[in-house]
């Protein structure tokens, strides 16, 4: 396993957003996260990689255990980071260049040899489905590509510091149908190098991803178990089948 969840609470001030959650994720699974909106799924990515400190106002409790280092209680929290990397629902490109997005971490983490960030950046140009397309004006402006090229570029950046886990949060939700398939085909490939925890209000492409699916409904576990029996037409709970099959939410 590399994600042990054990009992995890999160509050809003007096408003429960997780209520006591446990679920382990596997090592190199896709591992996927669906439910209507305010249930849960967002609060439960920003726990996982120490995101939510920045939220004021917020009661945390239980264990996130990550390779056996207890998340909650590291000091570190810009080294987690880097090993539990994230993607926002809609891209955010750094004011720079299209290199320099890339090039940003490795920088920060110290590395500036020329050829080792040249290197850097088309591999994970590549990973991101990028390279191709911008290969000949990396010295353009990251934020002057199309939005699914920009998302595309966010994903390149997240994998430029090499992390164990890619939590990607609704990245499909401001980008077109044919982006997001080349995108699904870019983390079939990643699922081989490393694990991803992929947050989606669409069921269909949970089904068409996730190894296993978890569905969270007012901040609570209803089912989790292997996306072909949550999508099946006999999941364990009447409201995973109703949820999937559109009848709420």
């Amino acid at each position: 396993m590399t994600l042990e969840v054990r009992d995890l609470r999160l509050a809003y001030g007096a408003r429960e957003a997780l209520r006591g959650i446990s679920f382990d994720v596997n090592r190199n699974e896709i591992f996927g996260v669906i439910g209507p909106a305010q249930s849960g799924k967002t609060s439960l990515l920003k726990c996982l990689n120490r995101t939510i400190d920045q939220v004021a106002g917020t009661t945390l409790s239980g264990t996130i255990r990550f390779d056996g280092e207890d998340v909650l209680r590291l000091r570190d929290v810009f080294s987690l980071r880097r090993r539990i990397g994230m993607v926002a629902p809609l891209p955010v490109g750094l004011p720079m260049s299209i290199y320099d997005n890339v090039a940003f971490a490795p920088r920060c983490a110290g590395m500036h040899h020329r050829a080792d960030l040249d290197a850097i950046v088309e591999r994970c140009l590549r990973q991101a489905a990028l390279w191709d397309e911008v290969k000949d004006r990396l010295p353009s402006l990251g934020t002057a590509l199309s939005g699914g090229q920009q998302q595309r570029l966010t994903i390149a950046r997240a994998l430029s510091h090499q992390p164990e886990v890619l939590c990607l949060d609704e990245f499909s939700i401001a980008i077109d149908p044919v982006t997001t398939m080349r995108i699904e085909d870019v983390l079939r490939e990643l699922r081989g190098e490393m694990t991803i925890i992929l947050v989606t209000n669409l069921v269909q492409q949970a089904r068409r991803l996730a190894d296993r699916t978890m569905f969270l409904w007012n901040g609570e576990i209803v089912e989790l178990g292997p996306s072909s029996v949550v999508f099946s037409d006999t999941p364990a709970s009447r409201r995973t089948y109703e949820y999937v099959n559109g009848i709420f939410g």
